[in-house]
């Protein structure tokens, strides 16, 4: 990333964006618009015509975001760039991307800014600009309610003191900032759960779990991280300074799936390791040893697969929850591995790989059943967040 002037931002700070009548006008639309169209299997680009599976990536160092188009048997093809931020003399950082549960939109946070950062939103295939706010300071991952109302936005501060930060609430009808619950020291990973009424991110300065009731945008509950130490904090509500050296680091915070829903599974980054945490009863249940700097997570639509990125050792370990074992590390094209997600159908991983000095990066894709890379292609230079546009074609 781009060496940028520091900026400070006063502990337990509170913006408030929108006054009580945007807020029960925005509301009120919320209730009149209803609910998102549910993820739509991938595309088949004729009648009875090959599947296509087609993804969305942000790419930091470029100011560019790709879509690709990838085809079994075929290796994946860049079909667009849509270059995106508006700084004239540096670069405004596309981090997080995610598109919208309907398909209709991507978003994209855009972490530079001066001194704050925005969330832009696009229609997606046209991939022509909608509307875009204005959020804190280094706005990074971000993810979309299940009906698509709301989006959720991690201000990471990455240049700033190490004070508490936030999380964002945008509502997208409106890209109207609702809300912004102080949270801890430079959250990272941004996930709710399958009900979408509990939000997770990491705090990598403070070794926590934090989880937000989606239904009131507020802190729900803190989990502590520390190695043989981790509890319940008395205090939800309370955003909590780095007290010492982080020792877990965590960078994601991933809900699990099925009959796991309960589970939230976090990469701590320091210690290449992965806590399985019970959201019910608050207490670590497994630990999954990886290879170095776990980073980025995912699992399968059924909840059977846990995907780690290992940052550190240029791979993509999978994990079976039923018996937790590693099935396999595969190793991906080129260092610094980022992001990954996986198919609506649970066939395929699309993993990003940031590569390093000036080198453009890729984008992987890693067929699950045997675990092999089955293509690659070179996109811009950084790919980061990366998301899956359901239905595209």
């Amino acid at each position: 990333m781009a060496e940028r002037v520091q900026h400070w931002y006063p502990a337990g700070a509170r913006v408030q964006r929108a006054c009580l009548p945007v807020v029960m006008a925005v509301l009120l639309a919320a209730c009149v618009s209803g609910a998102g169209t549910p993820a739509a299997a991938p595309a088949a680009d004729a009648a009875n015509g090959p599947t296509v599976y087609r993804v969305y990536v942000a790419n930091e160092s470029s100011d560019i975001v790709t879509r690709i188009a990838f085809t079994p048997g075929s290796e994946p093809l860049v079909e667009a760039n849509t270059t995106v931020g508006q700084m004239p003399t540096d670069i405004d950082g596309p981090h997080g991307l995610s598109v919208s549960p309907d398909g209709r939109f991507w978003y994209v946070s855009l972490a530079h800014g001066t001194p704050y950062g925005k969330v832009w939103q696009y229609a997606t295939g046209a991939d022509t600009l909608v509307g875009r706010v204005e959020l804190g300071l280094f706005p990074a991952s971000l993810a979309v309610a299940p009906d698509g109302q709301f989006l959720y936005v991690v201000n990471f501060n990455l240049h700033g003191d190490h004070v508490p930060s936030s999380v964002s609430v945008v509502f997208t009808p409106t890209m109207t900032e609702i809300a912004r619950p102080a949270t801890c020291t430079m959250p990272h990973g941004s996930r709710l759960d399958a009900t979408g009424t509990r939000h997770y991110s990491t705090c990598m300065m403070d070794d926590q779990l934090v989880e937000l009731d989606a239904r009131r945008f507020a802190v729900s509950a803190r989990f502590s991280l520390a190695p043989g130490a981790e509890h319940l904090l008395p205090e939800a509500g309370h955003a909590h300074g780095p007290m010492t050296t982080p020792a877990c680091s965590p960078t994601w915070a991933q809900p699990g799936a099925g009959s796991r829903a309960r589970l939230v599974y976090v990469a701590c980054n320091r210690r290449d390791e992965i806590l399985e945490i019970d959201t019910e009863q608050w207490r670590v249940t497994r630990r999954f040893a990886t290879g170095r700097a776990p980073y980025n997570l995912a699992v399968t639509p059924r909840g059977d697969l846990l995907l780690a990125t290992l940052k550190g050792a240029q791979a993509l370990a999978v994990f079976d929850l039923q018996t937790g074992r590693e099935l396999g590390r595969v190793a991906t094209s080129e260092s610094v591995t980022h992001g990954v997600l996986v198919t609506p159908d649970g066939r395929y991983a699309f993993v990003t790989n940031e590569s390093r000095g000036m080198a453009r990066g890729t984008v992987d894709v890693i067929e699950l059943a045997t675990l092999r890379r089955v293509g690659s292609a070179r996109v811009a230079r950084q790919p980061g967040g990366i998301d899956f546009w359901p239905g595209g074609g």
